[in-house]
């Protein structure tokens, strides 16, 4: 029989897709976020300090400025924890996120934070809770299984990615990432090709909520060929780092 692991936990939407093992570093400047993260300062240094991301499908992560005030002047204590995400807030949001544990939340002056989280386990929304000074989320953890021929898979897909790479980058052979500076293990491939791959939210979320490690990596192969094929009759497509990701602001 298998056992169901569910949590309530803080719940962070963003217009982003965050996978297990991938960084997510957070500019957090929202009343409604400050107070998450000074929640989560209260855990134990030893304790995980987790959090809920799921993206959004329709709706804002920051709040709409009052009238006739620019974001500069507007107040974000006066917004609640639903602001901008309609009046059922559970149906705004894609039903499959990643939670993060922050292993940096760093006050700064203003009252603002910067944090740094690292995402860990895959889990589905059940419901969620706007009744606090932030939303928190009821989850299920979700397990994830290698399914057939994943680890022949991830061979192709670290190949068909080294080839999108060039093509995106302009770069040399010589200058692309090694077999060596590359996981072998095939659900971290697929994680991170999903992440750094230029791909759009729904695609990206898509990749997230697949059934097992396979099917991922499958979707993954026809992607990258797809995409290294327009690539290759575009060359004058601008340049894209692969390995740094934006800090979200929130």
């Amino acid at each position: 029989m298998t056992v169901v692991t569910t949590a309530r936990l803080p719940l962070f939407p963003l217009n982003a897709v965050l996978f297990p093992g991938l960084v997510l570093p957070l500019n957090v400047f929202e009343e409604r976020y400050r107070a998450m993260m000074r929640e989560l300062l209260k855990t134990d240094q030893d304790e995980p300090r987790r959090f809920a991301v799921v993206a959004i499908r329709d709706g804002r992560e920051t709040a709409p400025p009052g009238t006739g005030m620019p974001d500069a002047v507007n107040v974000p204590a006066e917004r609640g924890p639903a602001d901008g995400f309609g009046p059922d807030p559970v149906q705004t949001f894609h039903r499959v996120g990643c939670i993060a544990d922050a292993a940096k939340i760093r006050e700064r002056p203003d009252g603002s934070f910067e944090v740094l989280a690292t995402g860990t386990t895959r889990v589905r929304l059940l419901s969620v809770d706007a009744s606090g000074p932030f939303l928190t989320a009821e989850l299920e953890e979700l397990d994830e299984g290698p399914g057939e021929e994943a680890g022949a898979l991830a061979e192709g897909v670290l190949r068909a990615f080294r080839n999108y790479q060039k093509r995106l980058a302009g770069a040399s052979e010589r200058s692309l990432t090694t077999g060596a500076d590359l996981p072998d293990d095939p659900a971290v491939v697929s994680y991170l090709v999903a992440a750094a791959a230029v791909l759009d939210v729904p695609t990206k979320q898509r990749l997230l909520q697949a059934p097992d490690t396979a099917t991922r990596l499958r979707e993954e192969l026809t992607l990258l060929r797809s995409e290294t094929a327009v690539i290759r009759h575009l060359p004058s497509l601008p340049a894209v780092d692969l390995t740094r990701a934006p800090t979200h602001p929130n």
